[in-house]
């Protein structure tokens, strides 16, 4: 059987560990879908004869990144696929550079808390994925007997909440829930997901005047919320020290310290942030523009700096997007009123151009940008070998991207169902050109997805 091998060559390709891109050529086996040799030289450029092989692609100077890979992703089908879907969620995400995504248990009807569920929704995606799709289990009162049936389907670990969630069939998990579902999972190489906002018996929600201001809606989810669900996780975790733990998109700078020390502790405590709070400042958030309404919320400057500080002293591990639409009427866009909108910010496939555009202008490297976009996640997710670094071995997943291009957000860039997000108008930096799943073409900026088809795979 004759070998089929794609060969795309360049000057900039960003290899493992290195902070800027190099001279190198990537070969995979288009049978595997697998990275078979990487040579640290360019074979292209005016000195080819052209007599190459149709599998042979030269880049020049563009830049060969890893595919990405965001673990927080909110797909909603099946139940609510006119809130999102497989075919549009996994669709801008290659358009965005993301090669493989896990998505959430949470707004899918049924959601995913029991293997029958993660079948159903593994069913509901089955031809729809372009590109890879991994799902996080639920963990919710009662579900423990679940749990370890739930890994051996085929979830990546499980996410719960430690506050309302207004999801009936999503509650949250009290901290004697915690312990019956943590004594399960010390025994299984698996992650415990928190959304860390905790409301407790000190909590007292604020009186709203004013449903359409901002920050009275900021108020409202203050920062001791994160504080006291991060410190419970933590002394949780000094009980049942093999279960790794991971916090979602965290958003308050003050509970870094607590963070800081766990780590120095030798707890297995990770962290996310978004790109939203990386990229947006609460100040910046005119009274009503319900678009920018999630949880936790999007905090003043002063604590976007602190975040951006700890990503790059590596106390928050990765940043992912947290894509969590919704129908546009849910957004309550015409009364503005943040406390009855639908919370959540939509921005799959806007993700390496946001962090890009902020990252350079505070002079972060090429390579530390990628990384916590693609090894970091990629190792949280438990995809070590295979996802978010061009190895031997790996996955065959790149991209080729342009990131000297600008472009300015509209409608006509957005992939997703509702397009609706608080990125609209903004000129951003850096635009994915090409996107390869396993060797294979799924997104073209030229053409958009005309004459390709989903090559994703459930993973």
């Amino acid at each position: 059987m004759t070998t089929m091998i794609l060969t795309v060559t360049s000057c900039n390709v960003l290899l493992p560990d290195l902070d800027q891109p190099t001279p190198a050529t990537i070969n995979i086996d288009l049978r595997t879908g697998k990275i078979i040799k990487v040579l640290l030289t360019y074979i292209g450029g005016a000195a080819c004869n052209g007599s190459r092989e149709p599998y042979f692609v030269d880049v020049g100077d563009r830049i060969v990144l890893p595919g990405l890979v965001d673990i927080h992703v909110h797909l909603e089908e099946p139940g609510n696929q006119d809130w999102e879907g497989f075919w549009t969620g996994t669709q801008a995400a290659a358009a965005g550079g993301v090669t493989a995504l896990i998505d959430m248990p949470v707004d899918s009807s049924p959601p995913t808390t029991t293997p029958r569920n993660l079948d159903i929704k593994r069913d509901s995606a089955h031809g729809q994925c372009w590109v890879d799709v991994g799902f996080w289990g639920g963990a919710i009162p009662q579900n423990q007997a679940e749990l370890r049936p739930l890994l051996f389907a085929g979830a990546r670990g499980f996410k719960c909440f430690l506050i309302d969630t207004g999801i009936k069939e999503f509650p949250c998990v009290s901290e004697k829930d915690l312990h019956k579902h943590m004594s399960l999972m010390q025994v299984r190489n698996s992650v415990m997901i928190f959304h860390a906002e905790m409301q407790n018996a000190s909590s007292s929600a604020p009186h709203i005047l004013n449903p359409r201001s901002y920050q009275e809606f900021l108020s409202s989810r203050p920062e001791e919320l994160e504080l006291d669900a991060i410190t419970l996780i933590t002394r949780l975790q000094e009980l049942y020290p093999s279960v790794s733990c991971h916090i979602a998109h965290l958003s308050a700078a003050s509970t870094l310290p607590i963070i800081r020390a766990a780590k120095a502790r030798g707890l297995q405590l990770s962290v996310e942030t978004c790109f939203h709070y990386l990229c947006l400042s609460a100040e910046d958030i005119p009274d009503g523009a319900t678009q920018y309404k999630c949880t936790p919320p999007i905090r003043e400057d002063s604590n976007r700096e602190l975040l951006w500080n700890a990503l790059l002293d590596g106390t928050i591990d990765c940043v992912v997007s947290d894509h969590s639409p919704c129908l546009v009427e849910m957004k309550e866009l015409e009364s503005g009123d943040f406390m009855t909108a639908w919370g959540g910010v939509s921005s799959l496939g806007l993700g390496l151009s946001l962090l890009w555009t902020e990252g350079r202008r505070r002079g972060v490297s090429m390579g530390q940008i990628i990384r916590c976009m693609s090894a970091k996640t990629a190792a949280l997710a438990r995809l070590p070998g295979t996802k978010g670094q061009l190895k031997v071995g790996y996955d065959g997943d790149l991209v080729i991207w342009d990131p000297e291009a600008e472009f300015k957000v509209s409608k006509e860039h957005l992939y997703f169902k509702n397009k609706l997000t608080p990125y609209e108008g903004m000129t951003l930096r850096g635009v994915v050109q090409k996107t390869y799943v396993r060797g294979k073409l799924v997104y073209d900026s030229a053409l958009g997805f005309e004459g390709l088809r989903p090559s994703g795979k459930l993973i």
